[in-house]
């Protein structure tokens, strides 16, 4: 559980967020398993606040492979990596762009 209410498109981005890491990332190739779902929750929360911090595509898909590579023992797949973070960057500016019209400036 994140300690602080998160207000509606960080909400959304978090959401967003765990659906790209369980069904396109998917390392362990699990998005075909309901079960499985939380596998990757442990990494969420700084995949999120990297995402928030305005990192780059680069530095995400290094996180991202770092996770693979050190504590799942998988082979480096960059390329893939690489993917999934400009799609979460994507999200992200959808999201904002959607959010911040309802959003009040000042």
């Amino acid at each position: 559980q994140m300690g602080k209410k998160l207000d509606p498109a960080d909400l959304e981005l978090y959401q967003r967020t765990e659906e790209v890491l369980h069904y396109v990332w998917d390392p362990i190739g699990v998005a075909k398993s309901p079960m499985a779902r939380d596998e990757y929750h442990g990494y969420l929360p700084q995949v999120f606040s990297l995402l928030k911090d305005e990192a780059s595509a680069e530095e995400v898909a290094r996180y991202l492979e770092s996770i693979a590579t050190e504590r799942m023992g998988f082979n480096a797949n960059l390329q893939q990596a690489r993917e999934v973070a400009e799609l979460l960057l994507e999200w992200k500016e959808v999201i904002d762009e959607k959010h911040s019209s309802s959003r009040s400036h000042g």
